[in-house]
């Protein structure tokens, strides 16, 4: 098997849609406005990788190495993380859509999400630990025995938080999200 290395190399337009695009390695490789619909990545290692405006639509990433990598404006909608290694495993998200992804017990503590759409996806049992959460909206987004320590929902919208269920000490919350706390509760709060 031909094992590859790439390393600072920008691929643009590409349609690696239902392909194995690579084996091995990427190393600070930068993507833009690259098809991954239905591609194989599985067992690939991204270390220091940047995606632009990229679709992973139902993507296969079982035992891929994410380290470091950066999704800016990119789709990953039903992206299924759980699979991924955990060796290091490290990601960001600018402006992605996460509807419907799957981070069941990853640990992701300091993640930072920011001006994401985060609808239905699976936080539960995840290490969130410090995560940001910034302009996100988290419509039914699950959340449960998830670490929540010190993450902070303060720029977040339409999460509903169940603090029975998650450690949650020193986590964050502006006063208008305070609701999305008590939503078990079947409160009226106005």
């Amino acid at each position: 098997m031909n094992i590859e290395r790439h390393e600072q190399k920008t691929f643009e337009r590409e349609n690696f849609s239902e392909k194995r695009p690579f084996e091995g390695e990427l190393i600070a490789c930068t993507f833009n406005a690259c098809d991954f619909t239905k591609s194989n990545l599985a067992g690939i290692s991204f270390v220091e990788c940047v995606f632009n405006s990229c679709n992973f639509s139902a993507t296969n990433l079982k035992d891929t190495r994410l380290q470091h990598a950066k999704f800016k404006d990119s789709k990953l909608m039903g992206v299924d993380f759980t699979h991924c290694s955990n060796f290091l495993f490290a990601v960001t998200f600018e402006g992605c859509n996460l509807n419907y992804a799957s981070f069941m017990r990853k640990k992701m503590k300091k993640t930072v999400f920011s001006d994401c759409t985060i609808q239905e996806a699976n936080f539960s049992e995840t290490d969130l630990g410090g995560a940001t959460f910034d302009d996100c909206d988290l419509n039914n987004a699950t959340f449960f025995r998830t670490n929540l320590e010190a993450a902070d929902f303060r720029h977040a919208r339409h999460f509903q938080i169940d603090p029975t269920q998650n450690t949650m000490k020193k986590a964050k919350f502006s006063r208008s999200g305070l609701a999305g706390l008590l939503a078990k509760f079947n409160l009226d709060i106005g």
